[in-house]
């Protein structure tokens, strides 16, 4: 059988990946899919780092996939994403390219190398009709029956506890007709973007500095003027949380700054430990410093072109 394969690029925010995904299609003769949960977002841009510049390479775009694919407002979901991702993956590879994927989003990430099977959403009427006489702490603890709590998201309000319930219980429900139905895990060379964690800091500081000085806010204004709601735009985090309670009355200015660096930060921790988890698990992450030149990166991971694998990357 013939393995499938594709490259990783990940790292924590501020770590430069998608420039360094572009600059690697553009020496190999790739594309990139992008494994990010808010780039899906159409006009939701300088708040989710979307980089467009960083896609043309001496004067040539490269290809990228899954941005710009879902209206603001709408819950684009990781079912979907799987779905979009492979159905983008043989696309690239009917081309004859090589799939790069690249992003920090941990769980999209995983959910691709390690073939998770997922369902879709049941509507099952009578269903909701029964979680809507139960309490919060009940579904909490019917969710913690059915799967583990991977993201805390789940049981951040009603509504999120009981959209977990009725994708839980379709998987239940669906368990063997999926098996037939499964994505196969694909098989990637992982290369990981690190750097010490005070410039890490540093390099989130003065991105947004960068971001706030050059219309993150009025991206933000445009969203809510074109009629999402304040408490839907918050529900996207970080900067769109926080930039939507400076411009609701919520903070000050140098409230924004202080509470998003710090959010970010921690945001960036997370992701770290989210990559270290999975190397627990058994992925092999070859990390590069972030510190190099990007030439010298490109060579890193070139010199991994038919040692990681016996077959070629196309």
């Amino acid at each position: 059988m013939k393995r499938e394969v594709v490259i990783t690029i990940l790292g924590p925010t501020a770590t430069g990946k998608t420039g360094l995904a572009a600059r690697l299609a553009f020496e190999i003769g790739g594309e990139v899919i992008s494994a990010d949960s808010r780039q899906v977002y159409r006009g939701m841009d300088i708040g989710t780092g979307k980089d467009y510049t960083d896609y043309v390479v001496e004067g040539i775009t490269i290809p990228s996939h899954l941005i710009d694919i879902a209206d603001p407002g709408y819950e684009y979901n990781i079912f979907e994403f799987q779905q979009d991702f492979h159905r983008v993956y043989n696309e690239i590879k009917g081309r004859g390219k090589v799939p790069i994927m690249c992003g920090g989003s941990g769980m999209y990430l995983e959910t691709i190398l390690k073939g998770y099977r997922l369902a879709d959403e049941s509507t099952d009427e009578e269903f909701m009709a029964e979680l809507e006489t139960k309490s919060d702490d009940h579904l909490i603890e019917l969710l913690k029956t059915w799967k583990p709590l991977h993201n805390k998201t789940d049981i951040e309000d009603r509504r999120r506890i009981i959209k977990a319930l009725l994708v839980a219980r379709q998987c239940k429900i669906d368990e063997e007709t999926l098996k037939a139905q499964r994505y196969p895990a694909i098989q990637s060379v992982i290369f990981g973007i690190s750097f010490p964690r005070g410039l890490v800091k540093a390099r989130i500081t003065e991105r947004l500095k960068n971001r706030l000085e050059n219309g993150m806010i009025a991206e933000v204004e445009k969203l809510l003027a074109s009629g999402i709601l304040p408490e839907r735009m918050m529900k996207y985090g970080l900067e769109y949380k926080f930039i939507t309670m400076f411009i609701t009355g919520k903070l000050t200015y140098s409230e924004l700054f202080e509470n998003l660096n710090i959010a970010i930060r921690q945001f960036a921790k997370r992701q770290m430990t989210w990559f270290r988890r999975m190397e627990r698990q058994g992925f092999v992450i070859h990390w590069i410093d972030g510190r190099l030149p990007l030439e010298q990166k490109i060579e890193i991971i070139l010199a991994f072109k038919g040692r990681a694998y016996s077959e070629k990357w196309v």
